[in-house]
């Protein structure tokens, strides 16, 4: 077992320089003078008694051993981070449950898991922090939030997760899009097109694609009206989102959406259990999501195409 020593403030040094690979722009960044950090990394390296950066006149590079170090520096300086926000979380007067998740993209459950978690005899009050895509993930990594619910596929490593619900997508474009008189498309038919997030239209394998973070729906709905770009989403987003100049329509090789509810592996709250079997049971029992009507540009409500309807009524409760 190895006797080093090693402090939080060495290691964040040698990531802000192995990030940079270079000790001016890491001593900006660290709001410090260049020669304490050049010196604290040499004090890094004799503890260790490795190298970790070969230094020149021209350049700074990362040796094997600083790239095995930089890998696992990360690790540690998220999880101390993480251990601080939830010890302060820990330590108010009146500690709270922070659930993160994408604004919308709740299948419409959150207010009813809401209102069963406050009568449970675990509850705390619930704190609710809106991101977008992937910043739930992040939030649950570094501590600035207890549980998540999100639509997969992420990553999941460090956490543990239950799958609640699986819903169809649908993709939505321009009322006035030619694939719009289409009562179905496939990916193929959307070549060309591309995502909020940047992403060819025309692949989506690779799961559920959603808005990119710096936008918000009402943004993305208005690109989408001016035929800027096309948005593969959940039948449930979809039918919280009728607007005359938008089109749903079923894309029949596009991948359903799961929404999962997600927490730490190393998490011993209380709150965030019966949080967590609260979403299972409420999930449990909706059941097929209801159908309601959803509008497909400036279709009425009984011109809407079979395939839709289809897809709607098929949103089912993950067996996970």
């Amino acid at each position: 077992m190895s006797d080093v020593d090693l402090e939080v403030r060495q290691l964040r040094y040698f990531v802000a320089v192995a990030e940079e690979l270079n000790f001016g722009r890491a001593a900006v960044n660290l709001r410090m003078a260049q020669p304490p950090l050049s010196r604290a990394i040499k004090e890094l390296e004799r503890r260790l008694g490795v190298t970790l950066l070969e230094r020149t006149t021209r350049q700074v590079t990362l040796t094997p051993a600083g790239e095995s170090l930089l890998r696992d520096a990360r690790v540690v300086l998220d999880a101390v981070e993480a251990a601080v926000r939830r010890a302060q979380n820990a330590g108010r007067p009146q500690p709270v449950l922070r659930v993160a998740l994408k604004a919308d993209y709740d299948a419409g459950m959150l207010p009813r898991i809401l209102d069963e978690f406050r009568r449970d005899p675990a509850a705390i009050p619930v704190e609710v922090l809106l991101g977008g895509r992937g910043d739930q993930v992040a939030a649950l990594r570094d501590g600035r939030a207890d549980v998540g619910l999100m639509p997969g596929p992420f990553d999941e490593r460090g956490l543990d997760t239950e799958s609640l619900l699986t819903e169809p997508r649908v993709v939505a474009l321009p009322a006035g899009d030619p694939l719009a008189a289409h009562t179905e498309l496939c990916l193929a038919d959307l070549a060309g097109r591309t995502q909020p997030s940047g992403a060819p239209a025309d692949r989506a394998d690779s799961g559920e694609v959603v808005p990119a973070r710096q936008l918000d729906l009402a943004q993305i709905f208005n690109l989408i009206e001016i035929g800027s770009m096309v948005l593969f989403t959940p039948v449930s987003v979809a039918r919280r989102h009728q607007r005359p100049t938008i089109a749903y329509r079923p894309v029949r090789d596009l991948g359903p959406s799961t929404l999962k509810v997600a927490w730490p592996q190393d998490s011993h709250s209380s709150a965030v259990a019966a949080f967590v079997r609260i979403c299972g049971t409420v999930a449990a029992s909706t059941g097929d999501l209801p159908t309601g009507n959803l509008q497909h540009g400036t279709m009425s409500a009984g011109e809407q195409p079979d395939g839709v309807l289809d897809l709607i009524q098929g949103a089912t409760r993950a067996d996970a």
